[in-house]
């Protein structure tokens, strides 16, 4: 599976109509990105969003990033992931995650006392899932989401690797340090393509302002000297500038350029555009010769 170094994230694309989510995902291989990553939350299924914009590309890599496993059983996800990758040999990456406490038990009604217990044995389900139909031809590949040092031990042992989200390059070093050299670090980086700090931090706080009351996020960047007063009134420029690269094209790769030194195989980036929802084809595009 050929990610590339660097791919895009994007979740503006299950706000408009699928033929134009196709349409862009043609787009953004056009310009040479190696991956496009897609969420999961109340929006598109994810299994049948990748189908479709696997469809409308050639050699690009799709990614979710990533669906929950409080979604489906683990039977119907092997089932899925075993028939997309069918179809698109190396071109999907199954990227699972226990999303959150307020996604889990209060959106899903499910229980979430125990997200590490509930991948494992999800993981062991889907081991042992029952698959009849035509099988890939190509080992299908997953990847957790994984910020602490147990769910980044269980990315290493039991799948390629890890999608850390919402992180600082200091965090993609602790990864690599844990999972050892051999798994695949994927790592989601947020960018604004703005100069000025005070318009730059203020669309970067309209990106994080959820983000900052999910204890998953907050309680990791306590690790690396963070406190809540960092994580109060949309968050201190510290954890600002620590989360969203921001400035020209030059900064952004900086960033970039950052993760992968720390031990990142691939970085996804995701551009926010100032108004929270446009979908930023120009940007990607600018920034198409600085990261590629």
């Amino acid at each position: 599976m050929n990610l590339g170094r660097v791919g895009i994230w994007a979740y503006q694309l299950d706000l408009v109509p699928s033929a134009l989510a196709q349409e862009t995902a043609a787009e953004i291989e056009e310009m040479g990105y190696g991956a496009l990553w897609i969420p999961e939350m109340i929006g598109r299924e994810s299994f049948v969003s990748s189908t479709l914009l696997l469809a409308g590309t050639r050699k690009m890599v799709i990614a979710t990033g990533i669906a929950s496993i409080y979604a489906r059983d683990a039977l119907c996800a092997n089932s899925a992931w075993n028939t997309v990758s069918e179809a698109f040999p190396d071109r999907f990456l199954l990227g699972l995650g226990v999303s959150h406490e307020v996604m889990v038990s209060g959106l899903r009604g499910h229980d979430y006392s125990k997200p590490y217990s509930a991948m494992r044995n999800y993981l062991d389900a889907m081991d042992n899932g029952l698959f009849t139909a035509a099988a890939p031809t190509a080992a299908p590949k997953k990847v957790l989401a994984a910020l602490g040092p147990k769910m980044l031990e269980l990315a290493a042992e039991r799948t390629d690797g890890a999608h850390p989200y919402f992180v600082p390059p200091e965090h993609t070093a602790f990864a690599r340090e844990t999972m050892g050299a051999g798994p695949l670090l994927c790592v989601e980086q947020a960018a604004v393509l703005e100069a000025d700090p005070v318009k730059a931090r203020e669309i970067a706080r309209g990106h994080m302002s959820m983000y900052l009351t999910l204890p998953n996020y907050t309680n990791n960047l306590k690790r690396f000297g963070f406190t809540d007063e960092d994580f109060a009134d949309g968050g201190s420029d510290r954890v600002v500038d620590a989360i969203v690269a921001w400035g020209d094209e030059a900064a952004i790769a900086d960033r970039v350029k950052a993760h992968h030194d720390a031990g990142a195989d691939h970085v996804c980036v995701q551009v926010l555009p100032a108004d929270g929802v446009s979908i930023p084809t120009e940007q990607w595009r600018r920034l198409a010769p600085a990261l590629l």
